[in-house]
């Protein structure tokens, strides 16, 4: 028997995913298809492709989508649309494009094969006597495709657009002047967990735990109002600054305004966190490489640099190293044959149990949105 895991609606009544969830290798392979395929994923700056006649290759959730990723190409023909394609040939899988260029068609190295660069296949040598050729079947696919403030996004088969995932913090922090924002790679690295990514996802979804395990972040912000948000597919944990601490300065066209806001988090399904603070963005990346080992890219983009190291937004490696002990531990303990599931606090794991709940209604859509009338929690089919 497979199991087959729900969590309740209500918080107040729900029992967490038992612990052998996060090493279920039937979770595991579903989670690929079912959740992060039909999800929004970074794919990181469009600079590379700014102009007309520009190529980038890009992989998709490298590590979990094979070793090197989904392999794909962006592509702006001369018009200057830009766009998401395969970027494996179709006639023997051959990689097209290797790094950014400049070209008027995308050309493969193995025996030739054309392509223009809205993907359409437009010469193949030695095909003169092949029958109902070229079919659809012969360009390259056109993946789903976004961006937002410089940034690119893609997804295999997407639930709802972009825009669903995305609009709920677009326009909470529209006042933001994103344009601003630079890229600094001096601030930016990865951080690889031996822990399963879903563990990383909730641990940063509640706040439940800054007094005991962050003791620098706990003298930044103010526990007692530190309050989450849900929305369909994202959710938003508000963090006030205490007194005397660094705070974004709010125009009143913000709904926060005359809050003293320390950092906006924000999550978007699965595995996106933008972290808002007064100097900038700290993006995260969650990226599964294996049932029990994840990847974290961190990338700062800094729009104000005397706010660096101040308040919320200063010492995140040490914060990160503080998150990694604590969830390595519990993927260490969700092992255990006396530990089964737990339950939630209403008051600060809302966050966490908006979580679970998406998880459970994308890895078992013919379900919809699981209910405890629908299934038992965590039971056998």
């Amino acid at each position: 028997m497979t199991a087959r895991y729900a969590v309740d609606p209500d918080v107040t009544l729900a029992h967490t995913l038992p612990g052998r969830f996060y090493h279920d290798e039937t979770v595991w392979q579903l989670t690929g298809e079912r959740v992060f395929a039909r999800s929004w994923q970074w794919l990181g700056s469009l600079d590379d492709v700014s102009e007309a006649g520009s190529l980038a290759p890009c992989d998709l959730l490298p590590g979990f989508f094979g070793e090197a990723g989904e392999p794909l190409l962006l592509s702006r023909d001369k018009s200057g649309v830009l766009r998401c394609l395969s970027n494996v040939c179709t006639h023997r899988g051959n990689l097209l494009v290797k790094t950014p260029c400049r070209a008027d068609q995308i050309r493969c190295g193995y025996h030739s094969r054309r392509f223009d660069l809205a993907g359409r296949m437009t010469f193949m040598p030695e095909f003169g006597a092949a029958r109902n050729f070229p079919s659809p079947a012969d360009h390259l696919p056109q993946i789903p495709f976004g961006e937002w403030a410089g940034q690119g996004y893609a997804s295999l088969n997407p639930a709802a657009s972009l825009e669903e995932f995305l609009a709920p913090m677009r326009s909470r922090l529209s006042w933001l002047p994103l344009e601003k924002f630079v890229a600094n790679s001096t601030r930016s690295r990865d951080y690889d967990i031996h822990a399963n990514w879903a563990l990383y996802v909730e641990n940063y979804l509640e706040g439940f735990h800054i007094p005991f395990v962050h003791a620098g972040l706990n003298q930044a912000v103010d526990y007692g109002s530190y309050r989450s948000e849900l929305h369909r597919y994202a959710n938003l944990q508000l963090a006030e600054a205490r007194d005397g601490e660094m705070a974004f300065d709010l125009p009143p066209g913000s709904p926060d305004f005359g809050t003293r806001i320390a950092a906006y988090y924000w999550w978007v399904f699965p595995n996106l966190m933008f972290n808002f603070y007064p100097w900038g963005l700290s993006l995260n990346v969650v990226l599964p490489q294996a049932i029990d080992r994840t990847r974290v890219l961190f990338r700062s983009f800094v729009w104000d640099e005397s706010k660096l190291d101040a308040g919320a937004g200063a010492a995140l490696h040490q914060v990160e190293m503080e998150d990694e002990a604590i969830v390595e531990a519990v993927q260490r303990g969700t092992h255990s044959r006396l530990y089964d599931r737990g339950r939630y606090s209403p008051a600060r794991e809302q966050g966490t149990h908006h979580f679970h709940r998406l998880l459970t209604e994308f890895l078992y859509p013919a379900n919809g949105a699981l209910s405890a009338g629908a299934m038992m929690e965590a039971g056998e089919s």
